[in-house]
């Protein structure tokens, strides 16, 4: 199929940037607006954690309320059109770019990047916890269709671990992804978030409604990467407890003090920094390469180590599973109708399902932007293989080998509830604690804190790239220094601060309000990328 030529009858988008001064290359209101609100919520919740917190999480659990079956459902919809845009033979081979165009980054590096700053976090804390939670407790078991923690609720447990880290997150990066790689590469528009809206709303675009979309895009970024980080530096805190034995690292409850949490915070900020300054092709594409490296080596060897022959069960039992299951588990949305079990399942599915799609749509302007930006000159087909059927694999491979050894652990009886019982933040050092002498496993735990920094690090300086990228109005250019470091500072403020006030709970509160808005602007950019490419002639 021939490549779909750009109707170059389409209006602009057009983005003023300052010409001089503190700005100078940045739009002044897109640049200062996101400050401003953040800075706003910084004072607000550091003058006052305790009531900032009741007051966020009072906020969030109304959105969930309302909004519940919103984020079930237009999730689906992602996924439904990145598939059929990836099956469809008449946009499957539509390129990002020119025609001849050849990929910028070889397939390792280009997978090593998207996994590194989609999901890679996530899979070191929830390899073992996501199978681990759902083995204990999921909507099969609160209908009383399977048992809690008994060997009949292994292939349950990886369906509904499936759904979470499935085709559905990555079809959430896609739909941004896709439309920007298209709108910029085929369509000369900006590489920001407004372009994708541009076949939509035409010249507005280029104005304040235009302003308005990189904001919320913003907003959504730093939400959405602020939890990431959270949940990082809390398993960096408890790998280093499980290396040093240290007290001040993990409080008598076993969860990481916020005095830990604010070290590990300073160090990842302080070393994104650098590694943003150092741009794309240097910092971030060696960082992705050696996670890339760290995460094959780890789990290479659970695969010798680990339960390795119930494992490979697991994992084809559950592409099964989760394939068969998926169409009703992206479309049922459960009430609290006063007879039970509905307010139990209403409840998991908020705790779990809404808080992940949520968590996904924030780090969607993020990541699919920068997938857009190292995608250039791939397919629609290679992107949505590539960037979204194989991650869900790489994902699935983690959840198999570490998250059923765990299992394995617990089934057993070695573990005793060890593993089910400790906090999300090391449940992998149990697990690794349990396999392994006391020697190789704190050498273990020092390769896992090294992948975790990695991880951390590559996200949070993809992300601080991505921001000033679209405060400047899609110029991928090098950022002077000074505004590297200022959203640095930013993020350590807002992580700092929501942490004293709530720990995990008010940035999970945070960001489930903050991904709202940005979920509606990610329908209209799949609306728009479908029709820009249904309009095209050939």
């Amino acid at each position: 199929m021939d490549q779909l030529e750009s109707n170059t009858n389409q209006p602009a988008v057009a983005i003023t940037t300052e010409k001089s001064g503190f700005y100078e290359g940045f739009n002044r209101v897109v640049a200062m607006v996101p400050k401003l609100l953040i800075g706003a919520l910084v004072i607000w919740v550091g003058l006052s954690p305790s009531v900032a917190g009741e007051v966020l999480l009072s906020v969030q659990n109304w959105s969930t309320a309302n909004f519940g079956d919103w984020y079930v459902y237009v999730t689906a919809f992602y996924t439904v059109v990145c598939l059929a845009l990836g099956i469809w033979p008449r946009t499957a081979h539509v390129r990002l770019g020119k025609l001849d165009e050849k990929p910028e980054f070889s397939m390792f590096t280009w997978l090593s990047m998207m996994f590194g700053a989609g999901i890679g976090i996530g899979m070191l804390t929830y390899s073992t916890a996501e199978p681990i939670f759902h083995f204990a407790n999921n909507p099969d078991t609160i209908k009383g269709l399977t048992s809690s923690l008994d060997e009949d609720n292994v292939r349950n447990a990886y369906k509904w671990a499936m759904l979470h880290y499935g085709f559905t997150p990555w079809a959430c990066y896609g739909v941004v992804g896709i439309s920007l790689g298209y709108l910029s590469y085929n369509r000369g528009l900006p590489l920001t978030i407004r372009s994708a809206l541009q076949p939509l709303f035409g010249r507005a675009m280029s104005g304040s409604a235009g302003h308005v979309v990189d904001i919320v895009a913003i907003l959504a970024t730093i939400v959405g990467l602020s939890v990431t980080i959270g949940y990082g530096v809390s398993q960096f805190a408890s790998g280093l407890f499980n290396i040093s034995g240290a007290d001040w690292l993990v409080g008598d409850n076993g969860k990481p003090t916020l005095a830990a949490q604010l070290f590990g915070l300073i160090l990842i900020i302080s070393a994104s920094c650098l590694s943003a300054m150092s741009g794309l092709k240097k910092g971030i594409k060696w960082l992705s390469n050696i996670n890339m490296g760290l995460s094959v080596f780890l789990i290479a060897f659970f695969v010798l180590f680990g339960a390795t022959f119930f494992a490979l069960q697991t994992f084809f039992y559950a592409i099964w599973d989760y394939l068969v299951a998926l169409p009703a588990m992206s479309s049922t949305v459960w009430t609290d109708n006063g007879v039970a079990p509905s307010a139990a399942l209403q409840g998991w599915q908020g705790a779990w399902t809404i808080f992940y799609w949520a968590w996904w749509i924030a780090f969607a302007p993020f990541v699919g932007l920068f997938l857009a930006r190292v995608s250039r000159g791939r397919t629609i087909r290679e992107y949505v293989i590539g960037a979204m059927i194989i991650p869900s694999l790489i994902c699935l491979v983690w959840f198999a080998f570490i998250g059923a050894t765990a299992i394995d652990l617990e089934l057993s009886g070695v573990a005793q509830g060890s593993i089910v019982n400790a906090d999300i933040s090391a449940q992998l050092f149990k697990t690794i604690n349990l396999i392994l002498s006391p020697e190789l496993a704190v050498a273990l735990s020092v390769v896992i804190v090294i992948l975790l920094l990695t991880f951390l690090v590559t996200s949070a300086d993809s992300g601080i790239l991505i921001i000033n990228t679209l405060a400047s109005g899609g110029n991928q250019g090098q950022k002077h220094t000074k505004h590297v470091v200022i959203w640095g500072v930013i993020f350590a403020l807002l992580i700092g601060v929501l942490l004293s006030a709530g720990g995990m709970d008010a940035l999970r509160s945070v960001m489930i309000i903050g991904a709202l808005p940005f979920s509606v602007v990610m329908a209209l950019m799949a609306i728009s990328l479908v029709k820009t490419l249904l309009s095209e002639e050939k």
